[in-house]
């Protein structure tokens, strides 16, 4: 499961008339920790800025899902509420969910999400679509995850074979004979 961070970095940024004016931008990332989403939304803004910034605001989001799409230039915050039915006790049950689509405009952002739902099992309600002020979502990718075999300290440890004889190991100059 994802944790997305939120984080407004603050810089200078050049207008059309190469006037510095200071701007603030809303990214999400992908982490672990506060720690984590700091370096990393360094790195990832860090080449496109010219100058300082910094790093003005971080909080932890409530996103579940991300649809990215190849059309679009903006990201919208859909409230999706899936509904079962449990049959034993005849009761409904609604679970919520926020999910962000990218798209052009509200209804483009719309089309995207029923296609990328046409596939569940539950009834879903959409109650709310709205844009946010998101520029770019930094999800991991493939080059940040561990390298292969690495196994961190709280994985267990393979446990010896039942062939194994501890007995085999031993130096035989240390056995005396009979």
């Amino acid at each position: 499961m994802n944790s997305w961070f939120e984080c407004k970095v603050k810089y200078n940024k050049l207008d059309e008339r190469g006037k510095g004016r200071k701007v603030s931008e809303t990214y999400l990332v992908d982490a672990l920790t506060f720690s984590e989403a700091e370096e990393r939304i360094s790195r990832e803004v860090g080449p496109y800025i010219t100058g300082e910034f910094s790093i003005v605001g971080m909080k932890k989001t409530n996103v579940n899902e991300i649809f990215p799409n190849d059309e679009g230039d903006r990201w919208f915050r859909c409230k999706v509420i899936f509904v079962t039915v449990d049959e034993v006790k005849a009761t409904e049950k609604r679970v919520s969910s926020t999910i962000l689509v990218f798209g052009t405009n509200i209804d483009n952002a719309w089309q995207h999400l029923k296609t990328s739902l046409a596939d569940t099992v539950s009834d879903y309600e959409v109650p709310t679509i709205t844009e946010t002020n998101i520029m770019d979502i930094f999800p991991y990718t493939g080059a940040e995850m561990p390298p292969e075999g690495f196994k961190s300290v709280g994985e267990s440890q393979s446990a010896p074979t039942q062939d194994a004889n501890p007995m085999d190991s031993a130096d035989s100059s240390t056995q005396t004979a009979e």
